[in-house]
């Protein structure tokens, strides 16, 4: 799918901190939203259903509409104004906009399309987004186009650009999940690797259960994805291309091999070896399988995962006595602690922004997501269940997504996500149980 960009108008952009939100507007600036420390007060909008430009294109334009509205209203940072309570319509794209009439159903945003289909397939989207109160169109207008296969992914960047128009960040709604899919009684549980949108839709299947699958992850350009398996009797991490859909043992250490992750240039692929009684972290170079044993403590090193510019690793050790988070250099040697509250921590995930790391934290017999700086302060626990574990990153380092398993016989897990505010808790939809999501970066 290609992207056209078209100066349907121009605008300005501000910027925002991470936190909790609130929409205000000045009179001589644009509308935007201010993240603060006060409640939430989700930005109203109106989203009349785009135009169809095509005797077809009216059913798609109308699917368009609801999975923009969708994720704007999914984020916890917007609320829709719903259509039964719009004076007016948008029947043609170019028509004047009567902003009196969205102003009297106190929207402050306006979001306008159309949808053309084309005799051979071909699917072209535009929009515009409105500052209702200022009476002025904010940004520019994007143009998308591609095959009826794509609308949805038309339908997720036309979200993304509104939600970077009106916070200053990226958006992540353009993204995918991979994660393992689960059936069957508790105690004959069977896994197998999925892919779907980052909302649950276009679920696929990307390896049978044969197997016994666990904790897989993305590459950074999205093309592949590392993952552990028993499929020769013992956990070994295997390679999987997404376009081919082969898939490889990284290489035939000895010893189990699990915990994978791929460097951010995704040349190097960092994992736990766990050989005669001691559990290490290796570095494997992609291109010529070199390894480098980058801890060499008498405990349990295991879940690395690399600071956005490849420096530095963060990950979980037991060597002080208890399970706790740990920070070196990318090519090992001396680690810091940084974990220093009550309870274990492990499965560390750095933030793509840089500035957090995500934990699972387990405390008096609950389980807890959460995030900390660097340094270890501004610890914030975001969840608390019988079991909350495996957290991952959305693209744009607003929101996480993790597994939550219930208690009991019957309990399985399922996959959830929340702001790192700790708001905006919500189930995840999977045709099946979902644990261990990792999460992709921005589609290209």
């Amino acid at each position: 799918m290609r992207t056209i960009l078209r100066s349907l108008f121009t605008g300005v952009l501000s910027a925002v901190s991470l936190a909790t939100v609130a929409v205000a507007q000045d009179a001589k600036g644009p509308l935007r939203i201010e993240i603060t420390e006060g409640v939430i007060e989700p930005l109203p909008f109106a989203a009349p259903t785009f135009a169809p430009e095509s005797a077809q294109a009216a059913e798609m334009a109308a699917n368009i509409t609801s999975v923009v509205v969708a994720d704007l209203t999914g984020s916890g940072i917007f609320r829709e104004i719903p259509p039964s309570a719009h004076i007016s319509g948008i029947t043609n794209f170019d028509s004047p906009i009567q902003f009196s009439d969205w102003k009297a159903v106190n929207a402050q945003a306006l979001i306008t399309g159309a949808v053309a289909v084309q005799g051979n397939g071909q699917i072209s989207v535009k929009f515009r987004l409105f500052d209702v109160f200022a009476q002025s169109a904010l940004g520019d207008g994007l143009q998308f186009q591609g095959t009826s296969n794509d609308w949805r992914r038309m339908a997720h960047k036309v979200a993304d650009a509104v939600y970077s128009r009106l916070t200053g960040e990226s958006g992540y709604f353009d993204s995918r999940v991979v994660f393992v899919s689960e059936s069957g009684p508790k105690n004959a549980r069977r896994k197998r690797l999925a892919l779907m949108d980052y909302d649950g839709a276009n679920y696929r299947n990307l390896t049978d259960d044969h197997a016994l699958v666990l904790a897989p992850r993305f590459s950074n350009d999205g093309r592949q994805v590392l993952y552990t398996s028993y499929e020769t009797g013992k956990p070994k991490v295997f390679v999987l291309d997404l376009a081919t859909m082969r898939q490889h043992a990284l290489d035939d250490l000895p010893g189990m091999t699990f915990s994978p992750r791929f460097s951010p240039d995704d040349r190097t692929i960092l994992l736990s070896l766990s050989d005669g009684g001691n559990t290490d972290i290796y570095s494997v170079d992609v291109a010529t399988g070199q390894r480098s044993r980058l801890t060499s403590a008498p405990s349990i090193e295991t879940a690395p995962s690399y600071s956005p510019d490849g420096r530095q690793i963060v990950f979980e050790s037991d060597r002080a006595g208890t399970q706790q988070l740990y920070i070196m250099a990318a090519s090992g040697g001396e680690a810091r602690r940084i974990s220093f509250g009550a309870g274990r921590y492990g499965t560390p995930v750095w933030s793509p922004r840089g500035d957090l790391v995500a934990f699972t934290k387990i405390n008096q017999g609950r389980f807890h997501v959460g995030v900390m700086r660097l340094d270890g302060s501004d610890e914030r626990l975001l969840t608390a269940s019988f079991l909350d574990e495996g957290p991952t990153w959305s693209p744009n380092g607003r929101v996480l997504m993790f597994f939550r398993q219930n208690a009991g016989s019957d309990g399985a897990p399922s996959l959830y996500s929340v702001d790192i505010s700790g708001r905006n808790l919500r189930k995840v939809p999977t045709p099946e149980f979902g644990s261990d999501p990792s999460w992709s970066g921005l589609l290209k």
